[in-house]
C-alpha cells in the first residue's frame, strides 16, 4: 500500500494512460495529413482563408489583409464578385493587419483624363503604409495641420516650417503637386494676432481712434505672415486656400463674427488675398475656401462678397468646396449649381476636403464596428454620384481632395459624437478599398 491504494492498481493506471496519448497521437496524424502546409507562407486553396483574414486570388498568393473589413456587403474587394459573408458578431477572426493592395487600380490614373485626385496628410504619413497607399493612388497632396498659422508662426517673428516642409518634400519627391491649407482662418490662430501693442485685446477697445490703430496693426501682421509664408513655399505650392469659412449665414450680415472681422470688417480678407499675389506671383492660384457650399444661403451670401471682392480688383482666382458631405445629404447636382454659380464669374472650382460621413448631422448613434451592410452600400452609391457628376462636369472641377485617404485617421472620429468612429472615406482602417471605392473607380468609365 502506498497513498492508500494498491501498488498493481497504480501500474494499470499507468499503462492505460499510455495507450491513450499513442492513440491520440496516431488520430491527429491522421487528421493533419490532408492539409495543405501553410507554414510557408503559400497561397491557400482557392476560396479558402490564408493566415489572418487574406485569401488567394485567381491563383496568386493571398495578400495579408485583403478581406475589407469595412465590405460587410460581401463584396469581393479585388473583382466585385460575391465574396465570404463577414463574421461581424461575437467570435470573430482577429482582424487582418494593415498592409496596401498591389493589385488593385490607382485613383490618380483612373481620373486622370479628368482631374488630380488629392489628399490631407500629416507629416507622420510620410512614411510606412499610409505613404505607400498615397504614392499609389493620389497626385496631390495638402497639409491637415501643419500649414495654419498656430503650427507655421506660433510667437511673432518666429516660424517653424519643418513640419510643413516634410510634406512637401515628400510630394515633390513622388511626383505629386501640393497644396495650400490655409493662410488665414478663425481657429487655429495664434492669439497674439490679436493683441494691441499693450497686450490688451483688440475686440475689447472701445476708443475709436485705438480701434483703427490696432485694425491697421492687425492687418500689418497679417500681411507680413502671408508674405513670408507665401515666400517659403512659392516656388514649390502653386494652388492656396488664402482664407477659410469665412461665411456664416446666422452671424450680422451673413459674415463670420470672428476676431478677423470684429476688428477688420472684410479689409482683413482682402489684404491676405493682395498680399499673396503680391509675394507668389501671378503664376500661383488663390482660393477662398469654404463649406456647405452647396447652400443656397451660404452661396449666395459668398457669391456676394466674391463678386464686390473681384469689383474691388482683389486677386481671387477660385473657390474651394470643402464638401464634407453624408450618406444622406446633399446632393451631388446642388454642388454642381454652386460651382456653375461661381464659374460664371470666371472662377475655377476646386473639391477641396471631400468625406462622407455615415451619419446624418443630429444622428447620435454609433455602429462601432458592426456598420450594416445597408450604410456601407449606400455610401458608395453616393460616391458614386458624386464622382459622375464630377467627372460630367470636369470643366468645372479641377481637382478633387479627399480630407485624408484612409478611416484610419480622419477628423471624424469624436466628432460631433465623443468616442464614436466614423468611416468616411475611400479605404478602410486597414488601409483596404471599401465598396465605395470601386464605385469611384466606376465613375471614371464614361
Amino acid at each position: 500500500m502506498k497513498g492508500g491504494k494498491p501498488r498493481t492498481m497504480r501500474y494499470g493506471a499507468a499503462i492505460l494512460a499510455a495507450v491513450m496519448l499513442l492513440a491520440l497521437a496516431l488520430g491527429c496524424a491522421a487528421r493533419n495529413a490532408g492539409e495543405p502546409d501553410g507554414g510557408a507562407g503559400g497561397p491557400a486553396a482557392a476560396g479558402e482563408d490564408a493566415g489572418a483574414g487574406g485569401r488567394s486570388r485567381d491563383g496568386e498568393s493571398a495578400i495579408a489583409g485583403a478581406e475589407d473589413e469595412a465590405n460587410h456587403n460581401g463584396e469581393d474587394a479585388a473583382n466585385g464578385e460575391t465574396a465570404h459573408a463577414e463574421n461581424d458578431g461575437a467570435g470573430a477572426d482577429e482582424p487582418a493587419e494593415p498592409s496596401v493592395q498591389a493589385d488593385i487600380p490607382s485613383l490618380a490614373e483612373a481620373y486622370a483624363g479628368f482631374f488630380p485626385i488629392g489628399a490631407a496628410i500629416t507629416p507622420e504619413q510620410t512614411e510606412g503604409l499610409m505613404a505607400e497607399l498615397l504614392k499609389k493612388h493620389v497626385n496631390m497632396l495638402v497639409a491637415e495641420n501643419v500649414m495654419k498659422p498656430s503650427i507655421l508662426q506660433p510667437t511673432e517673428g518666429q516660424f517653424r516650417f519643418e513640419q510643413a516642409d516634410k510634406i512637401v518634400g515628400f510630394a515633390k519627391a513622388n511626383g505629386m503637386e501640393a497644396r495650400f491649407h490655409t493662410l488665414v482662418w478663425h481657429q487655429q490662430v495664434p492669439a497674439w494676432f490679436f493683441y494691441d501693442k499693450d497686450g490688451k485685446r483688440m475686440v475689447d477697445e472701445t476708443d475709436p481712434a485705438k480701434r483703427e490703430e490696432n485694425k491697421k496693426l492687425l492687418l500689418e501682421r497679417l500681411e507680413k505672415h502671408v508674405r513670408a509664408v507665401v515666400n517659403h513655399f512659392k516656388d514649390d505650392i502653386k494652388s492656396w486656400d488664402v482664407v477659410n469659412e469665412v461665411i456664416e449665414p446666422a452671424d450680422p450680415g451673413g459674415m463670420r463674427n470672428s476676431e478677423w472681422y470684429q476688428i477688420a470688417g472684410i479689409d482683413y480678407i482682402e489684404t491676405a488675398f493682395r498680399a499673396a499675389r503680391e509675394a507668389g506671383g501671378p503664376d500661383i492660384k488663390l482660393y477662398i475656401n469654404d463649406y456647405n457650399t452647396n447652400e443656397p444661403a451660404k452661396r449666395d451670401r459668398l457669391y456676394e462678397l466674391v463678386k464686390e471682392l473681384l469689383d474691388r480688383g482683389v486677386p481671387i482666382d477660385g473657390v474651394g468646396h470643402q464638401t464634407h458631405v453624408s450618406v444622406d445629404w446633399p446632393s451631388a447636382a446642388s454642388l454642381i449649381e454652386s460651382m456653375r454659380k461661381f464659374a460664371e464669374l470666371g472662377l475655377d472650382n476646386i473639391v477641396t476636403e471631400m468625406d462622407m460621413s455615415l451619419y446624418a448631422w443630429n444622428d447620435r448613434r454609433d455602429y462601432g464596428d458592426n456598420i450594416p451592410e445597408s450604410v456601407i452600400k449606400k455610401q458608395a452609391d453616393r460616391y458614386r454620384e458624386f464622382f459622375e457628376a464630377f467627372r460630367d462636369n470636369k470643366d468645372l472641377v479641377s481637382a478633387v481632395v479627399f480630407w485624408g485617404i484612409a478611416d484610419a485617421h480622419t477628423w471624424l472620429h469624436d466628432f460631433p459624437v465623443q468616442g464614436r468612429t466614423d468611416a468616411p472615406l475611400l479605404f478602410d482602417k486597414n488601409l483596404q478599398a471599401k465598396p465605395a471605392f470601386w464605385s469611384v473607380i466606376e465613375a471614371a468609365k464614361e
